[in-house]
């Protein structure tokens, strides 16, 4: 297992990187995955933008690009999250920070692990997805 993190033009942010990968592992093998390699790369808005525009033909901002290389039940992938717009989201949804960015760190590996949220139905179990994990943090680190 290896997942590593990465900042390019934004303050890394406040994370537990082992804890984060302990509880990464978790989720995966809850879903009857492993973890293969998992790279992170914390940005800003403008490097997101980039991405989405090179990678993806997508001219807007997003929170979070997760480029899938699994195989099999072993989950690997390259994942993108826009620390701007993980802030702006906290707000506007009235999270903390911090949750809101636990939230989606867990949305790329499930996205990795199979679930998809381009329709309603796929959005509800999504979020239920996410809400379990985020509870299972809770547990792990308290």
């Amino acid at each position: 297992m290896a997942v590593s993190f990465h900042s390019e033009n934004v303050d890394f942010p406040p994370i537990k990187k082992r804890a984060t990968a302990n509880w990464i592992k978790t989720v995966a093998e809850n879903h009857s995955r492993h973890v293969g390699e998992i790279s992170y790369l914390f940005c800003d808005d403008a490097k997101i933008l980039e991405i989405n525009r090179q990678y993806l033909q997508h001219d807007f901002y997003t929170d979070i690009i997760t480029f899938d290389y699994s195989e099999n039940n072993v989950i690997s992938g390259d994942i993108s999250i826009s620390l701007d717009t993980v802030r702006s989201n906290s707000q506007k949804y009235q999270t903390e920070f911090t949750d809101e960015l636990d939230r989606v760190i867990i949305h790329g590996i499930l996205h990795l692990c199979g679930l998809n949220d381009h329709s309603d139905s796929e959005q509800e179990t999504m979020r239920r997805a996410e809400n379990t994990a985020l509870l299972l943090r809770k547990t792990m680190f308290q």
